[in-house]
C-alpha cells in the first residue's frame, strides 16, 4: 500500500501554477487521487472550479490527457472513451498489454444535480471508469447557490438567512446509496483529513474492472467563509462529528473505516469555524441546530448498523 513517502515520491498528473484559491482542496484530492495509479490516465472534467483554475486559455496544468465537457456530461464523455478505448484493443490497434484508466471529475453541482442523469447511465452500463466527485457543497464557481449538497441550514445566495427562512431548509442527498444502487463494484466516502485511508480508496478505485465511484469532501474557502488554512482540519472535524464518514460499499457490502466511539464531537464542532453558519450557533436557531444534529447521528447509526451486518445490500 502507498505511503505518503511514496506519494511525495510519483510524477504529478495535475502541475503546480494552477489558479485555484488559496487552501482550496479540490487539486491535492484530485492529484493524490491520480496518484494511486501507475498506468496511463484519461480525465474528463465537468465545467466547474477544478476545471476554470487548471485549464484557463492558454494555459493547462493537466500533464496526461484531458477532456473539459458541459456541466452534465463528464460521465457520458468518459464512457465513450472508455469504449472506444475497448473497441481499438479488440480491433488491434491499441497493444493488448497497454492499460489505460479513465476518471472523471466533478463538483457536486455537475454530479449530485446537473451530472446525475449522465452518472447514472454510465453505471448502469457498467463502463470501467472511476468517477471522483469533490464536495464543496454548493455551486461555488458561480457565486455559491445551494445544490442538492448543501445541508441544512446553510447560508447561501438563493436560499439565505432571513425572516422567514434561516437558510437552507432541506436535507442534502445521499448520493453515495444513490450510486450503490447501481450495483456498482466498488463505492466509498473518503477525506483529506485521513491519507492513508484516501489513497487506499484511490488505489482500489482505479484498479476496479467496472464502474467504481469516490466522494471527497473539500471544504470551499470563499464561500464556507473559512480561513485558507483551515480545509484540511475542517475535513477532519467533519469525520470526528460524523457528519462525513468514513466507509465504503465494495459489492454491495457496507464497511465503516473509522469510528469515533467516545471521542465523537459534537456537529457544532465542525459549523463553528465557517461563516455560513454562524447564525446557526444562535440560540433563536437551536431547533434547526438539532434537527442537523439528530440527522447527522442517525446517518452515522445506519451506516454503522449495515456495517455490522456484513451482508450485500444488492
Amino acid at each position: 500500500m502507498m505511503n505518503l513517502f511514496d506519494f511525495a515520491k510519483k510524477a504529478h498528473k495535475l502541475l503546480p501554477g494552477h489558479r485555484s484559491c488559496a487552501g482550496c482542496p479540490a487539486p491535492i484530492v484530485a492529484r493524490a487521487i491520480l496518484s494511486a495509479t501507475d498506468d496511463e490516465v484519461v480525465v474528463s472534467n465537468a465545467t466547474g472550479c477544478l476545471e476554470v483554475v487548471t485549464t484557463i486559455y492558454p494555459q493547462s496544468s493537466w500533464n496526461i490527457p484531458f477532456i473539459h465537457n458541459t456541466f452534465e456530461n463528464a460521465a457520458a464523455t468518459i464512457s465513450g472513451v472508455e469504449t472506444a478505448y475497448r473497441s481499438l484493443k479488440k480491433s488491434g490497434r491499441i497493444n493488448q498489454n497497454r492499460k489505460i484508466r479513465f476518471v472523471a471529475f466533478g463538483g457536486d453541482g455537475g454530479t449530485y444535480d446537473i451530472g446525475l442523469q449522465s452518472l447514472s447511465a454510465a453505471l448502469e452500463r457498467g463502463h470501467t471508469f472511476t468517477y471522483v466527485c469533490y464536495d464543496n457543497e454548493g455551486y461555488m464557481n458561480t457565486g455559491g447557490q445551494r445544490s442538492s449538497a448543501t445541508p441544512i441550514g446553510a447560508n447561501t445566495t438563493t436560499d439565505p438567512v432571513g425572516e422567514v427562512r434561516v437558510g437552507k431548509q432541506e436535507s442534502r442527498k445521499d448520493l453515495m446509496k444513490i450510486v450503490a444502487a447501481h450495483h456498482i463494484p466498488y463505492a466509498a466516502q473518503a477525506s483529506l483529513s485521513n491519507w492513508p485511508d484516501l489513497l487506499k480508496k484511490a488505489q482500489k478505485a482505479l484498479s476496479t474492472e467496472g464502474p467504481s465511484f469516490l466522494l471527497v469532501l473539500s471544504p470551499c474557502v470563499a464561500v464556507w467563509k473559512i480561513k485558507p488554512d483551515m480545509a484540511v482540519e475542517l475535513s477532519r472535524l467533519a469525520v470526528d462529528t460524523c457528519f462525513w464518514p468514513l466507509y465504503e460499499i465494495e459489492d454491495g457490502k457496507f464497511r465503516l473505516n473509522f469510528d469515533p466511539a467516545g471521542n465523537k464531537l459534537p456537529i457544532a464542532e465542525f459549523l463553528k469555524h465557517q461563516g455560513r453558519y454562524k447564525h446557526l450557533l444562535e440560540p433563536k436557531n437551536k431547533k434547526l441546530l438539532d434537527r442537523l444534529q439528530a440527522e447527522v447521528d442517525h446517518e452515522f447509526e445506519k451506516i454503522k448498523k449495515l456495517s455490522e451486518i456484513g451482508i450485500s445490500v444488492f
